[in-house]
């Protein structure tokens, strides 16, 4: 959010934060949010029914161009008015190492354990379902031989500062779409 802001703020990104909305009062961006000036919505979802968060979630985006999903872990079910609106990044190249419960180290970690030789990031239009979605955009990185949870997860953090601002500026420039109708 602060990268994103940062460069709206140096003219590198024709964007503007509209509001910053969090599931937990306590999540560490609505404090750096709230330093930054932005506006911001909490929204606490174990306050709420399931119903009840969804529609206060709506309500809270309304009237925005493009919904940011990055480090919103909560499940937002997406209407149909936001359909191809959505979008999120993820710390791996989906499709693999995705879904329900794959985000932060875990995604690293599965990685790891697997062997392969590189990751990444993907930034992707969103649907109802976890890391699901047309793709926008992937940046990749290796997995060296000694890298850690933290070291990897870090190589991927510098590529994700430069991938999301990215797709924001090829969807406010008409050169990424979700193909939704």
């Amino acid at each position: 959010m602060l990268n994103l802001q940062r460069r709206i703020e140096q003219g590198t990104l024709d964007a503007r934060i509209k509001v910053v909305v969090s599931s937990r009062e306590s999540a560490p961006g609505i404090e750096r949010a709230r330093a930054a000036g932005l506006p911001v919505v909490v929204v606490e979802r174990s306050r709420l029914s399931p119903e009840e968060f969804q529609a206060a979630i709506t309500k809270a985006v309304q009237g925005v161009d493009l919904v940011v999903m990055a480090g919103f872990l909560s499940m937002w079910t997406i209407p149909s008015e936001f359909r191809g609106r959505v979008i999120n990044i993820h710390p791996a190249l989906l499709p693999d190492f995705g879904g329900r419960g794959m985000y932060g180290a875990s995604v690293h970690e599965a990685v790891l354990r697997s062997r392969r030789n590189e990751s990444g990031c993907t930034v992707h239009f969103c649907d109802n379902k976890y890391d699901h979605g047309p793709m926008i955009l992937q940046k990749r990185v290796p997995v060296l031989p000694d890298d850690t949870v933290d070291l990897l997860a870090a190589r991927i953090f510098e590529q994700e500062c430069e991938a999301l601002p990215q797709a924001i500026q090829m969807i406010a420039e008409g050169k990424a779409s979700s193909g939704y109708a």
